[in-house]
């Protein structure tokens, strides 16, 4: 007699928490038009080096080196980035944090 098993969904993931000196960067939306009002083909990709922190690792929170915070909007290079397929849109990176070259801020008045 054959027994079956119930086969079960993946569950789907509910966070990604990066792990060592990275971060989890959400990217911009590529830009479809130029400053000057130009539409782009969208053959065209352009690389899109800033995106949002969407959280950062445990390492790099208490490492006063980093000024790096959840919600920052950052330029990274991405090169070494890790693709999460956690979206459709795969918009999610997990980046080293040698990568995130700058951190955009308010000036303060």
């Amino acid at each position: 007699m054959s027994q079956s098993t119930p086969t079960s969904k993946p569950q789907p993931l509910e966070t990604v928490e990066p792990i060592g000196k990275r971060v989890l960067i959400r990217k911009d939306q590529d830009k479809k038009q130029t400053k000057s009002g130009i539409h782009l083909p969208d053959k065209i990709e352009i690389p899109t080096l800033t995106g949002r922190v969407v959280t950062v690792s445990a390492e790099v929170a208490v490492d006063e080196k980093y000024p790096i915070e959840q919600y920052d909007r950052v330029l990274f290079n991405p090169k070494d980035a890790i693709p999460v397929d956690f979206e459709g849109d795969n918009r999610l990176f997990v980046v080293p944090v040698a990568n995130v070259v700058a951190v955009f801020r308010k000036a303060e008045g």
